[in-house]
């Protein structure tokens, strides 16, 4: 199997995707968009910004738990990761990203 993008319809009447690596595990969720036009703009963000490390910003929560960011040319997050247990396994994240998004397949999880 490889990454894939999963486009889903949200519970407040808007679309976001998910950024799966190969093993199936969540790398990535995105805002919410007003269409799914906005939405598949937003997947063709991340692989545009998938190769710019600093599109990243290495982050932790109040509770000190790292995550990151991923940010457009514009500084509009475009995603964020889950919180990781430690800043290695934060920083493969990242790795992640910029190694599987650019040739991550599309699912369309709205299509009936």
């Amino acid at each position: 199997m490889t990454a894939r993008f999963e486009i889903n319809a949200r519970n407040d009447d808007k679309f976001g995707f998910v950024l799966k690596s190969a093993n199936g595990q969540v790398i990535l969720v995105s805002q919410g968009y007003t269409t799914k036009a906005a939405c598949q703009a937003g997947i063709q963000s991340v692989r545009a910004h998938a190769s710019v490390a600093s599109s990243f910003s290495s982050l932790a929560a109040k509770n000190g738990s790292p995550y990151f960011t991923m940010m457009a040319r514009n500084g509009q997050v475009i995603g964020q990761s889950q919180m990781y247990g430690t800043t290695t396994a934060r920083d493969n994240g990242i790795r992640a990203v910029m190694t599987s998004a650019p040739l991550a397949t599309v699912v369309d999880n709205t299509r009936p």
